[in-house]
């Protein structure tokens, strides 16, 4: 395998190397197989999600279960939130 650097990182990679007492080739190999030995060990062994995290804590509520017709909380969202910010203005309170 050959990897092509820019001459931005094979100038930095140089310098580096003369510093640690290293070829340009063996301090690439060092930082490789340092890097890729952090990624696979810090990797999770199963890609849960977030929903596997919360599953036993969240759910469903059917409002129908407890009002006829059901709550309809879903509704209209926008005028009873901008009617709920007009009393709040009027009773000083924004």
């Amino acid at each position: 395998m050959q990897i092509t650097l820019t001459p931005e990182i094979e100038t930095v990679l140089t310098q580096q190397a003369l510093k640690a007492g290293k070829t340009p080739e063996q301090l690439a190999l060092d930082l490789l197989d340092q890097r890729l030995i952090e990624l696979q060990t810090s990797q999770p062994e199963s890609q849960a999600t977030l929903l596997d995290f919360l599953a036993g804590h969240i759910g469903v509520v059917d409002s129908r279960e407890s009002i006829l017709g059901g709550a309809q909380i879903s509704e209209d969202t926008g005028k009873r939130f901008a009617a709920l910010m007009v009393k709040k203005r009027q009773e000083g309170r924004l």
